[in-house]
C-alpha cells in the first residue's frame, strides 16, 4: 500500500518539475488561450523553433500538451481543463502575495 501512495508522491513531483520549468510554463500560459504552432511560440519567447520542439515533445510525452497536424504544421493546446485551471490557480496565488 506504502508503494503505491509513494509512486503517486513521485508522479507528482514530477509533475512539479515539469511546470517548474520557466520556458514550458510560459508555453502552457500561451497555450491556456488556445492552440498554437511551434513558429508562433518560438516567435513569442523568442527562441528558436528546435527549443521550443524540444520542450512541447516534453510536456506532450507527460500529457501537459496534445497536438494535431493541419498540413505542414503542428498545433499544439492543452490536454484537459485540469491543466488549464492548474495554472490559472497557480497565477491567482501568486499575484494575491
Amino acid at each position: 500500500m506504502t508503494d503505491s501512495i509513494d509512486s503517486k508522491y513521485d508522479e507528482l513531483a514530477e509533475f512539479f518539475k515539469t511546470i517548474g520549468d520557466p520556458v514550458r510554463l510560459k508555453i502552457l500560459f500561451m497555450l491556456k488561450d488556445g492552440e498554437l504552432c511551434v513558429h508562433d511560440i518560438s516567435n513569442r519567447l523568442d527562441l528558436s523553433m528546435s527549443a521550443v520542439s524540444h520542450q512541447l515533445r516534453l510536456l506532450k510525452d507527460r500529457k501537459f500538451v496534445t497536438s494535431r497536424k493541419d498540413g505542414k504544421h503542428v498545433f499544439y493546446s492543452l490536454m484537459d481543463s485540469h491543466i488549464h485551471g492548474i495554472i490559472e490557480i497557480s497565477y491567482d496565488h501568486m499575484v494575491e502575495q
